[in-house]
């Protein structure tokens, strides 16, 4: 790259030498809400995210009581992130207290991320974990064979959430225009379908991204707990039971008879979080409006988007691309 090339890295204040340089040696392509996307460890991601990513799999040392919420962007991560924290706090903070964290903080403050929030900022900054609380929650999208070894090695617990691909691409259009810098040229939905189909998205491809987590939960499915956007969707009690007997705090009897399940699922629903000031009003760091993350919360919205020729060239990717490996979606209207 030339020193005009240099120049065009984002956010290259934040970023060491070193990882400047390596960011210049790798192949890029147009990104979605930055100019570049970067191919970094076999997926594609943003400048900044090189690094924090670095430091993460460089400096973490996880704990076995420790949660992480693994997702693909734009697939119910917010959602997750709200549930698990309910769950798993649910003894400190009852679902039906009036100052519930969930009702005063986005569940991305909450459940930081490892590539945005923990280790991000300046290549020089390193978190300090001394206050937190156990369980510590953690989100990232990170795909698993990048996750710090730490993580991999250690009895923490892992959940994965997906989405129908076709639901995936259109939320991420949507969202990713309207946090994009004015500057940015505003992406097509045919150039975003396009992008998307040759895996060029923030840690895709996609399929490379659900098969390694995919694969993971069948070989260590006490350590992943794989879900689908679409499943919870259809039956959100089920698996809400099911995320506190995964997370080792199943309810009880009791708490099952006291409607505790319902309270969590009411607290944490889409129609909840959308009204909520902080929601509303509050920002994810200084990257975008938390309002941005909360659209329609709808299965098959894609229907309202793509021709017929495009619904068939993507499910053919993915048909062929998570062939044999007994993963599957549905086609769902909403």
């Amino acid at each position: 790259m030339s020193s005009g090339d240099e120049e065009a890295i984002e956010g290259e204040h934040l970023l060491s030498e070193e990882c400047k340089n390596m960011i210049m040696s790798l192949p890029r392509e147009r990104g979605w809400r930055t100019r570049y996307l970067y191919f970094f460890q076999d997926f594609w991601c943003q400048s900044t995210e090189i690094q924090s990513i670095t430091k993460f799999q460089n400096h973490f040392q996880a704990k076995d009581t420790d949660i992480i919420i693994a997702t693909i962007p734009k697939s119910g991560t917010t959602w997750l992130k709200a549930l698990a924290f309910a769950v798993a706090n649910r003894c400190r903070f009852p679902p039906s207290k009036k100052n519930h964290p969930l009702l005063t903080s986005n569940s991305h403050a909450l459940v930081p991320f490892f590539d945005y929030t923990v280790y991000g900022g300046r290549f020089d900054h390193l978190p300090d974990f001394s206050n937190m609380v156990e369980p510590r929650l953690f989100g990232t999208h990170i795909p698993y064979h990048a996750l710090a070894k730490s993580i991999q090695d250690s009895k923490c617990k892992i959940l994965y959430i997906c989405r129908n691909t076709l639901d995936t691409v259109l939320s991420s259009w949507i969202f990713l225009n309207k946090v994009k810098p004015e500057d940015l040229p505003t992406l097509t939905l045919e150039e975003a379908f396009e992008m998307y189909c040759d895996g060029k998205i923030g840690y895709g491809p996609s399929w490379n991204h659900m098969l390694g987590y995919w694969n993971e939960s069948k070989a260590r499915p006490e350590k992943i707990l794989f879900l689908k956007y679409e499943d919870l969707k259809k039956d959100i009690n089920f698996h809400v039971k099911k995320l506190g007997e995964f997370l080792g705090c199943p309810f009880t009897i009791e708490e099952e008879n006291k409607g505790l399940i319902e309270s969590i699922i009411k607290l944490c629903s889409f129609e909840n979080m959308k009204e909520l000031e902080v929601n509303k009003s509050g920002t994810f760091g200084s990257n975008f409006e938390n309002k941005y993350l909360f659209r329609k919360a709808e299965i098959g919205d894609w229907v309202n988007y793509f021709s017929p020729s495009m619904v068939e060239k993507l499910s053919k990717i993915l048909q062929e691309k998570l062939n044999g490996s007994g993963l599957s979606f549905e086609l769902l209207y909403s």
